[in-house]
């Protein structure tokens, strides 16, 4: 009933109002990387995972809740402090912990044990829900006074009458935490994969900025973003080679099979995009290649050459699939866009062993230390 009642708020009709709220965080992200340049100096050495995580924090703000948490000019807000906590790492003790309670009384048991990392977890947890309540009031108060202008998702789904207030609250902090932390991943993965792949990177920036550089900004839409086809082929292959979530897990609501197994109701699935986004049975011999122009033959904009809607699980599919997929996709398209656009990007040690870090998405553990150099 929620996912039914989610569907129309994200229906493509909605998310192409939200591109210039892409396309503009997009663009004041990469002025802020700009000012981080010595003087005299056209180039700056990043960390990808911090730029991304804050352009993706105040994008989920603004379109979501109508909220700009201006992450990316100032990444010591109230808000983007304490949204942190949660995701820093833990300190080898607490992964003990961790491990020993999967071992023995399983993952729950750990959250109740008197740890810094819970407590912490926990007061941003509170802090969260409690901002997370103030946006539902706030909304709900603008729109009895009929302030109904608005097109961020919270003020769609409220004026639907299909929530509950306290559902509003659940929905605003899983769009936060699904949708943050993943096309934050997600454009780790694309740098990187420009970084490695300089002839995408070199074709990628010339369809961009032959097309796109003669618009002023705020006429950059979706129609002008969804017709530059490598744009969307590089995208597309970066989801599929390189997904966020590489692995799910899911219970059987009945008895089924699976290839002549029997499987039965309640039983544990895993479920593996990593794996069948890379088969050959699906994608052909070059399935282990990042190879853009897959998304480019006749009839194949949509499917990548594969064999299934089921080849490709970065977002699930089916009934399950995920229902942010038009959102994130389109803000990792114009976070690519602006950044292919403004800089030349190579990575600051080409030599280094490539090592990869799992929580609740899939990011390179270093968070992609890159270089660039603005452009004329």
């Amino acid at each position: 009933m929620q996912r039914r009642g989610l569907l129309p708020a994200l229906a493509f009709r909605h998310i192409k109002d939200l591109y210039p709220i892409f396309w503009s965080k997009s663009v004041e992200m990469a002025n802020a990387i700009e000012d981080q340049r010595q003087h005299g100096s056209k180039q700056v050495t990043i960390q990808v995972s911090d730029w991304a995580g804050r352009a993706t924090l105040d994008i989920i703000g603004l379109a979501v809740m109508g909220r700009d948490f201006n992450s990316v000019r100032d990444p010591n807000t109230e808000f983007h402090l304490v949204y942190q906590k949660p995701n820093m790492k833990p300190n080898l003790w607490t992964r003990l912990l961790i491990l020993l309670s999967l071992l023995t009384f399983g993952f729950k048991m750990f959250f109740r044990l008197p740890t810094k990392w819970n407590r912490e977890s926990k007061q941003a947890a509170n802090y969260i829900r409690r901002y997370a309540q103030q946006i539902v009031e706030d909304t709900k108060e603008r729109l009895i006074k009929g302030g109904h202008d608005r097109k961020d998702i919270a003020s769609l789904l409220m004026s639907s009458g299909t929530f509950s207030e306290k559902n509003m609250v659940d929905q605003i902090i899983t769009f936060l935490v699904a949708g943050h932390e993943t096309t934050a991943a997600s454009l780790q993965w694309a740098v990187y994969a420009l970084c490695i792949h300089p002839e995408a990177q070199a074709r990628l920036r010339e369809e961009v900025r032959s097309q796109l550089t003669s618009l002023p900004d705020q006429t950059i839409n979706a129609q002008a973003i969804d017709s530059l086809p490598y744009l969307n082929a590089f995208c597309d292959e970066v989801l599929r080679f390189y997904p966020p979530v590489p692995s799910t897990v899911r219970e059987a609501g009945v008895d089924t099979s699976l290839a002549g197994t029997f499987i039965p109701k309640g039983t544990t699935l895993l479920i593996l995009a990593g794996v069948t986004n890379l088969e050959e049975a699906h994608w052909g011999v070059d399935a282990a290649e990042f190879r853009p122009e897959r998304w480019l033959a006749r009839g194949r904009a949509n499917s990548g050459g594969a064999d299934s809607n089921y080849a490709n699980l970065t977002f699930l599919a089916g009934s399950i699939g995920c229902i942010g997929k038009g959102f994130a996709r389109s803000e990792l398209l114009c976070l690519v866009a602006v950044l292919v656009s403004r800089f030349g990007i190579e990575l600051e040690n080409p030599e280094k062993k490539l090592e990869v870090v799992r929580a609740i998405s899939a990011a390179p553990a270093d968070g992609v230390i890159a270089r660039l150099t603005s452009l004329e």
